[in-house]
């Protein structure tokens, strides 16, 4: 009888072990699929979507200079008209991300129409498990709008 419950007890972690991963949990496979996560460290912020990373793919591998135009968002421009709040975007990001240890989760793993890849930047805070997905961050504090990449 206990070879039965521990059975059972198997295939119901498997169960939900597939349907996790199949996406019966509310994750889109097919956007799963076109999704990448990599620890990076960010060595510049030109503007409020727009940053320089060296980026470790792992096995000791490293792109070094990358860069990120921040997926989904778009802010002000550090020039023209809308200087002023371009440059608060701007250095609020620079406060958030600028030679810190990041999370990024990129789109793809392609270069978009400027040969920037598309990324999520997170960030995690001393004593707190989740991260911080900066580009949701940058569109809450009405820093940042939505914005698709064509």
């Amino acid at each position: 009888m206990r070879t039965f419950f521990r059975v059972m007890i198997l295939l119901s972690a498997l169960i939900v072990i597939f349907k996790f991963v199949t996406g019966a949990y509310g994750t889109d496979l097919k956007q799963l699929k076109n999704l990448y996560f990599y620890e990076a460290v960010v060595t510049s912020v030109y503007d409020g979507d727009t940053v320089t990373a060296n980026i470790d793919l792992g096995l000791n591998i490293w792109i070094h200079n990358a860069k990120l135009r921040l997926y989904g968002i778009d802010t002000p421009e550090v020039k023209g008209p809308e200087r002023p709040k371009g440059l608060q975007a701007r250095d609020r990001l620079r406060e958030l991300v600028l030679n810190r240890e990041v999370t990024l989760k990129t789109y793809k793993d392609k270069t978009g129409k400027f040969g920037r890849y598309l990324a999520i930047i997170f960030i995690s805070e001393p004593n707190k498990k989740e991260l911080i997905n900066i580009n949701e961050l940058l569109k809450h504090e009405g820093l940042a709008v939505p914005f698709m990449e064509k």
